[in-house]
This record gives structure tokens, sequence and C-alpha cells, in this order.
């Protein structure tokens, strides 16, 4: 089989690309290792910025998000019981993020995708790319029983962090920057209300929380934790009783509580591959860099890879050149520094570390003063967590 772009990987990345490819008449095929229910079932984040939701309506998989998401002009700090409000509108000229979970991302980009009539191959074995270095590059995997070979022009790495692409990359050509945090986030997804209209970032002593949502009626909140804590040790009642000693008063009587859906501990890493491309193979989203979760960068980096790469693959196609191509990787690393910068403040600014002190506490407290104090600081602030441009 061939075709002119293999993509590793059916996560939001990869299927934004393959559907921007075939709207543009680029043929494309995404092989990925698991099956399109696991894909679907991935819980991840769920605040898109207004270039991300620009992108699925040029993939034209944003109509529900557009019906169904909660666009939020703002979000609180909360700290000292008390809570702040960033206006994200006021301070960027209107600009503000989208509400949207990434599994219904997924979803109507999968939906979209097999309403095209494009191929994509689920539960592919040992996927192992060849050849990139040269002219002909091909993916090789195992798929009903037999080992099949997909000859292509390019391929594009949109696998995640532990996806085979940039393993695959000889370890002398790439260089990897990383930093993991001493603390996770733990995290329930319950069928109750949000406690606010916009989410909440609270500073504590206790520790760092979060108060985000899915819908209207479906509630994401989270709290910092040790790495060592066990999901079998944070009943439903132990985690709402911490939630609400790290809100102000008034926002933790407000919380409504029920069981939990889902509940996970997720360990926090700042991680960058450099440089994107090797060749004719080119990362894309986690499987080149990792944020924090505390300012909403993952999915949206992806979604700027992805800019990037597919105006270099149209320009290649249609107009005959590689310039696009041949900027991926530098255009798209600005960015990504750019946001790992601001994530790796946000997560600074607001957690409690273990070697702090009492004068980091002091300088932290300090920081968070000077942004409810400043306009041009939450203006810094508001511009970053709404999206720098492409």
């Amino acid at each position: 089989m061939r075709t002119q772009v293999a993509i590793i990987g059916s996560g939001p990345a990869g299927l934004l690309l393959g559907q921007l490819l075939t709207d543009a008449g680029i043929d494309n095929v995404i092989v990925e290792r698991v099956s399109q229910a696991y894909v679907l079932g991935r819980i991840r984040a769920g605040v898109l910025e207004d270039g991300t939701a620009a992108m699925l309506d040029e993939a034209g998989a944003g109509a529900r998000m557009r019906r169904e998401g909660l666009p939020h002009a703002g979000f609180d700090l909360a700290f000292d019981g008390r809570r702040h409000r960033v206006d994200l509108a006021g301070l960027t000229g209107g600009r503000h993020v989208m509400v949207y979970g990434q599994t219904e991302v997924t979803r109507d980009l999968m939906e979209r995708r097999a309403a095209s009539g494009a191929l994509s191959v689920y539960e592919a074995a040992n996927v192992t790319p060849h050849d990139f270095d040269g002219a002909r590059p091909c993916l090789t995997y195992e798929h009903d029983g037999a080992t099949r070979r997909l000859d292509c022009d390019f391929i594009a790495g949109c696998d995640g962090y532990h996806g085979v692409a940039r393993r695959s990359v000889p370890a002398g050509a790439i260089e990897t920057f990383e930093r993991v945090y001493p603390f996770g986030w733990l995290g329930i997804v319950a069928d109750v209300p949000p406690v606010g209209d916009e989410l909440i970032y609270a500073n504590h002593p206790r520790g760092f929380a979060l108060c985000s949502m899915r819908s209207l009626t479906r509630s994401r909140y989270y709290v910092q934790c040790s790495l060592d804590e066990s999901t079998d040790a944070w009943p439903d009642d132990r985690f709402w009783d911490e939630i609400r000693r790290r809100l102000p008063a008034a926002t933790a009587e407000a919380m409504t509580t029920g069981p939990s859906v889902e509940k996970s501990i997720a360990p926090l890493r700042s991680f960058v591959a450099e440089p994107l491309r090797f060749g004719r193979l080119l990362l894309a989203g986690d499987a080149a860099h990792i944020v924090p979760p505390t300012g909403a960068k993952g999915l949206n980096l992806a979604a700027s890879d992805i800019r990037y790469l597919f105006d270099g693959l149209r320009e290649h196609y249609h107009e005959r050149s590689d310039a696009g191509l041949d900027a991926y990787s530098g255009k798209a690393l600005a960015r990504v520094w750019k946001a790992e910068r601001f994530s790796w403040w946000m997560t600074n600014t607001l957690h409690r570390f273990p070697d702090q002190g009492g004068f980091g506490q002091k300088i932290q407290h300090a920081e968070l003063d000077y942004l409810v104090g400043s306009r041009a600081a939450r203006t810094a602030m508001a511009e970053n967590y709404v999206g720098l441009p492409y």
C-alpha cells in the first residue's frame, strides 16, 4: 500500500493533520497501535485556545464544539482566602478560551474522518518507521495476523510521549530537555455542576487546587498530591474535604459534591525534544514535547505544531516548495518553548514545593499579589493563556 503522508497516532494531533491533508487533496493513512475505543477512553485537557478552535472549524470538525463548548472570557486566581478574576477578554482585545473536552475533540475528528472516507488502521502492532533519512520512507506494522508495509513520502509522528516515532530517531540526532516535578495532580470527574462559571486556580498552604469543568453538569477537580499517593487512599469524601480546605470559604460552601466517575493521579513533567524533523520523519504534539497541565497548553501546542506542519506539507505538494517543511522545526519549537516557559511559571507560582521554605513562599505570595495589582502583569498572563499567535 502507498500513501503520500503516513501518520502514526490517532490522537487529536494525528486526526487533525489527517483531516486537513484530506481536505487539501493530500492522501494520508493513520496507523494506531490501540483500538478506537481505547483512544476515546483517554480523559485529558479541556481548555482550547481560540487558534485551536479555529483549526477544528477549518477541519470541518468544530460544529459540536461551537454548540456545546463553553466560551470563557476569564478565570479566577484564589489565594489568601479570596478570588481575583483575570479578565482574558478585556486584557487581550476580546479573545477567550473554549472549555471542551479532549475526548470530544477526538470523537468529532474521528467522525469527520470517517465521513471523509480516509483510511485509519487501528490495533496495528509493532509499528516501525523505516528509511526516513532517505527519499523513500515506509512504515511496517502487523494487522489481522499479517505484516503490512505502507510506502509514503513523509511520516508524521503524532503518537505521544511513549510512541515509537521519537524512539526511532538515532540517539545522536536528537537532544532532549526535561524537568520532572516532585508532585502530581489527583483529579476526579463528577457529574455535579461546577462551583464557578469559570476555572479557579488556587494557591494554598496545603497545596495547589483547580476547579474546572467539562460541561454545565460535569465537573473536573484537581488537588496537588505526593507522587507516592495512590487513588485507593483517596475515597471521594477525603477528596471533597481536601479540595474545600484549599478554596476560599464561600467557594467551598457553594461546592456541590457527588460520587466520582473517574479518578487518577497524573505526574507533572516538562519535556522537549529537538529538532522536530529528521529527514522525512516529522514529530508533532506529545511525541515531541510535554508541558505541565497548569497552563492548559498540551493539546494547544499539538494544534500549533499541526498548523506549521500542515502548511509545510501543503506547500510541498501544491507549490513544489520545501520552505515550509524546512522551517517547521524552528517555527514550532519557538512557540513550544514560550509555552513551556508559561507552564513552568504557572506551576512554580501556584504549587507548593518540598524545598520551598519560608523565603520561597513569601516570593510566591509577592508574585500573586503583584499579578492581581498590575494590569501589565495580568495582560502578559492573559496573552499567554489565550495563546500566542502562530
